[in-house]
């Protein structure tokens, strides 16, 4: 280590050897040099004080030189101990010495690759002035603190955290101690320690704590940007019989590859967590409508009840999924999760297997339920239930060239509702599918008064439900209604979400048998499901509807003016018309022109309206 042993004639030890020596000659001379008794005496006592003065340096030399040699075993057992990265360096920024531990930390084998090299060869650019500027502090005899990065052996940076004190000899500062800290394995604990708190160590998915701290952020930007969001809590149906039949390892693999599932179905926007055992939770942001909602869940419990393949076993499992929706204001993320839940609670005691979607009109209790469910029976048998109409706009001419039929109800005491306060109870009790034969047969019966009386007419668009489409006899009922209405067929228009083409075949046989009815097929939210360009040429479909997020933000988005853009031009290569919905801009309507969009429909031009309004709009087109 430190070798700086040197020959010194004025040592201590020394020079109590020659106060011994001449003491002893003294009295040496004394006795036998002098004759004198009285000068005798005189000298031997001088002689007897040297010696007692050469005894006690030499002791007190022996105890310095015990201190010292004690501070060099402490200085010797500090650099060779891998507690601590100790580094000497001199007032010319070299490296005099190290132990194995700082040569180890940045890569070197060997401290000899080290020593005379000038300290700043190791360290980063960026923070070679720093360092510096407090090497020369500690010149001062200041002690000075800081982060710095360093270069590791293999190029890789590290950050330490080092303490450069003043190493001082005889008053004066001779060098600088630089004690090193590693930062970098102290932020990678810290990362492990993150990722145990808010991940799943066996799936990788985030845990409970983290969905709940992105759902809270989540709640917050649906309440500002007023969006719908939803919770789904999903749960696999007897589980425990594949611990039971197979093991805890086959059980691990299963939900390994639910966990894989569901991570490839969801988007960007989207987010899912493991909860516990096989207990997942999504957080599925920007939803337009229960339509879209449910046929999306479906979706995600069709792929989840796929075989798993257990080391090269097929196994079926089935899975019921509980839904809340952020439509009560003063939800906090605890809430729509408890009602989530609650949902799925429902779900299970009814056998399970399927979706349930809370209904805030439940408040908790079955006979607000059932209360909600008879007042929509009534609402049936009383005609409170009322169609509104947004008009679609030809973009060359402007004119209305279709509309678009929106359910209300007049309730008796609440007033006018809009669908997302009853639609989620309809889905769930299967008055939906009355529900949707009503709006069917009302939109019918409107355009044919119009017809009847002269109007300009134009085809009227109606949403078909997940429960309607998938009805068998879905293209008999549309039949009937219009040999009962005596509407042309080619007056009404039936909109299917995008997210309904999953099975092609299904889907391919249910639209043919409508489309050779002459009703009219359009595909709505377009680009935000599933289709294929295959699906398209394949299916009976007349018109695509644009989806209103990429509308919103095609002037601020380069990605979704590209993405708008595409499918006008496929749209218009498979001789299908295009409409763009949400529009509420005049920049985005000349946008769309120069895309050659065909049509339009949005606030810009009118809201949804009365049948009497939508009437002079008829009469005045």
């Amino acid at each position: 280590m430190l070798k700086r042993k040197q020959f010194n004639w004025l040592e201590p030890s020394l020079v109590s050897g020659y106060l011994i020596v001449l003491s002893f000659a003294w009295i040496l001379i004394a006795m036998f040099g002098i004759n004198s008794l009285k000068y005798q005496v005189v000298l031997g006592t001088v002689g007897a004080v040297l010696i007692a003065t050469a005894i006690i340096l030499m002791l007190r030399t022996r105890r310095i030189s015990s201190t010292r040699n004690f501070h060099e075993s402490i200085v010797s057992t500090l650099f060779q101990s891998n507690a601590v990265a100790l580094t000497l360096i001199n007032h010319d920024g070299n490296i005099i010495e190290l132990n194995d531990t700082s040569a180890h930390m940045l890569g070197y084998d060997a401290i000899e690759e080290l020593i005379g090299k000038p300290i700043m060869t190791v360290i980063e650019q960026s923070s070679q002035e720093s360092l510096i500027a407090a090497l020369q502090k500690v010149k001062e005899g200041q002690i000075e603190k800081l982060n710095i990065h360093v270069l590791h052996r293999s190029s890789f940076p590290l950050e330490l955290q080092i303490s450069c004190e003043p190493v001082i000899q005889d008053g004066k500062v001779i060098g600088s101690l630089i004690v090193s800290h590693d930062l970098s394995d102290h932020k990678r604990n810290l990362e492990r320690i993150r990722y145990m708190a808010y991940y799943d160590d066996m799936t990788g998915l985030p845990n409970r704590t983290l969905f709940q701290i992105r759902l809270d952020e989540s709640l917050l930007r649906a309440k500002e940007d007023q969006k719908m969001l939803s919770v789904c809590y999903i749960d696999l149906d007897n589980f425990k019989l594949i611990n039971a039949s197979f093991g805890r390892e086959y059980a691990d693999l299963m939900l390994l590859q639910m966990a894989d599932r569901l991570n490839r179905l969801l988007s960007t926007h989207d987010f899912v967590a493991r909860l516990e055992g096989d207990a997942f939770a999504l957080l599925l942001n920007d939803i337009e409508n229960i339509d879209q909602l449910l046929a999306r869940s479906q979706h995600i419990l069709d792929i989840i009840c796929e075989p798993y393949d257990l080391k090269g076993v097929p196994v079926h499992m089935g899975a019921s999924m509980g839904i809340a929706l952020n439509l009560d204001p003063t939800d906090d993320g605890f809430s729509l999760f408890k009602k989530a839940d609650m949902a799925l609670v429902k779900v299970k005691e009814s056998s399970g297997g399927h979706i349930l979607i809370y209904s805030e009109e439940w408040n908790n209790s079955s006979y607000e339920r059932l209360k909600l469910q008879h007042e929509i029976h009534r609402a049936l048998q009383r005609n409170e239930f009322e169609l509104y109409y947004q008009p679609q706009y030809d973009l060359i001419h402007g004119r209305i060239v279709g509309g678009e039929a929106l359910i209300r109800w007049n309730h008796p005491t609440k007033g006018l509702l809009s669908p997302i306060h009853f639609i989620p109870l309809a889905e769930e009790s299967g008055l939906i599918v009355p529900i949707g034969e009503w709006v069917i047969r009302e939109a019918c019966r409107q355009n044919k008064e119009w017809l009847d009386a002269g109007l300009p007419i134009v085809p009227v668009a109606v949403n078909l439900s997940i429960r309607q489409f998938v009805r068998n006899e879905m293209d008999q009922q549309i039949k009937k209604i219009l040999e009962e209405t005596q509407l042309p067929s080619q007056y009404l228009d039936i909109e299917i979400t995008e997210s309904m083409s999953i099975d092609m075949n299904e889907m391919n046989r249910k639209l043919i048998a409508i489309s050779e009815l002459g009703v009219g097929i359009s595909v709505d939210d377009f680009g935000t499901g599933y289709s294929s360009f295959h699906y398209l040429k394949s299916f009976p479909i007349t018109r695509l509807k644009i989806d209103r997020s990429f509308v919103t933000d095609i002037l601020n988005e380069q990605s979704h003016a590209e993405i708008v853009s595409a499918i006008i031009a496929m749209a218009h290569k498979l001789n299908l018309q295009v409409i763009a919905e949400g529009v509420e801009t005049t920049e985005q309507l000349e946008f769309l022109r120069t895309l050659q969009c065909d049509e339009m429909q949005g606030y810009l031009k009118s809201p949804p309206i009365p049948g009497y309004s939508f009437e002079k709009l008829l009469f005045a087109g």
